[in-house]
């Protein structure tokens, strides 16, 4: 028999505004332990020197992450050009440099090949999994590694500044997957100057915005207290998404036991995902047939 995880039943999101020098997994532990909660999780990682949105998910709300993880999210992210680091950011040793700088125009010009669907290489200094391991292990081992191009959405790219010859401020909204740093590579390499990720900030995911986010400052103070209780949001906030229907009380009830059950739908299709609610909260995900909801994820708060 297994050992029973210590902690609350507490079920919702809390926005992080995730500060440098991090992990992701160091955030979410710290949630866990700042809230006592039994169960925790991240919808989508943010490199250790990255900063900005890191959404929390607690308790049955972590069945709600994968609808995070697809959506949309914005990045704003600093370029240094001239230099290209094995790690394509400024944690790199630098492999190769150049004394090439674009004009403004050709910058913007170059960016307009990076919307729309495109094939993007992450990088060798990643999570990808190759032959099982992770592609950063690899590359720390020395191993040379070869990572298949896949697509990646990405639904705007532009220049917001250029402060000097050298660095460039750009604002990305993307899809799922997508690896700001694989971006400035390329477009340093596009651009025939090279170039690497000095800054990154996660401006928003799906939601949650970096906005709305605690500090760690603000979580450490606030650890443990029912103050901090306050800032969590509901599990619905993971299903902004999905379209929402309204279960009966019967189909509510046959909802919670993994069963199909009765709901009230308007302007939602035979075959699409939704949401059930019964008296406000959350029952289940699943399929639309028919006045009915075949559940997917069933939620038990």
């Amino acid at each position: 028999m297994g050992r029973k995880r210590k902690g609350r039943d507490i079920s919702g999101w809390l926005v992080v505004d995730k500060p440098a020098g991090l992990t992701s997994t160091a955030v979410v532990n710290k949630v866990r332990w700042a809230l006592q909660a039994k169960k925790a999780g991240h919808a989508g990682t943010l490199d250790p020197e990255a900063t900005g949105v890191l959404a929390v998910a607690l308790g049955e709300a972590t069945k709600t992450v994968p609808y995070i993880t697809d959506a949309l999210k914005a990045y704003t992210f600093d370029v240094k050009l001239g230099e290209a680091t094995n790690t394509d950011d400024a944690e790199g040793e630098v492999i190769a440099r150049s004394e090439l700088r674009p004009s403004d125009a050709e910058i913007k010009e170059a960016l307009l090949g990076f919307v729309g669907e495109i094939m993007q290489v992450p990088p060798k200094f990643s999570a990808v999994k190759i032959d099982g391991q992770r592609a950063y292990k690899l590359a720390r081992d020395g191993e040379e590694v070869e990572i298949e191009a896949r697509p990646l959405w990405v639904e705007e790219l532009v220049m917001v500044d250029r402060p000097d010859a050298d660095h460039v401020t750009l604002e990305m909204t993307c899809g799922k997957g997508g690896y700001v740093r694989a971006i400035a590579r390329d477009l340093g390499e596009k651009l025939g100057c090279l170039g690497h990720v000095l800054r990154l900030r996660r401006d928003w995911s799906g939601p949650f915005e970096a906005e709305q986010g605690l500090s760690w400052d603000e979580i450490e103070r606030m650890a443990q207290k029912p103050e901090l209780d306050e800032h969590v949001l509901p599990l619905e906030t993971g299903l902004d998404e999905l379209p929402e229907v309204k279960a009966t009380e019967q189909g509510a009830a046959r909802l919670r036991n993994g069963n199909p059950g009765m709901v009230i739908a308007q302007g939602i299709e035979y075959g699409d995902e939704a949401w059930a609610s019964f008296d406000g909260r959350a029952v289940a995900v699943g399929m639309f047939k028919a006045g009915e909801l075949h559940p997917s994820r069933v939620f038990n708060q």
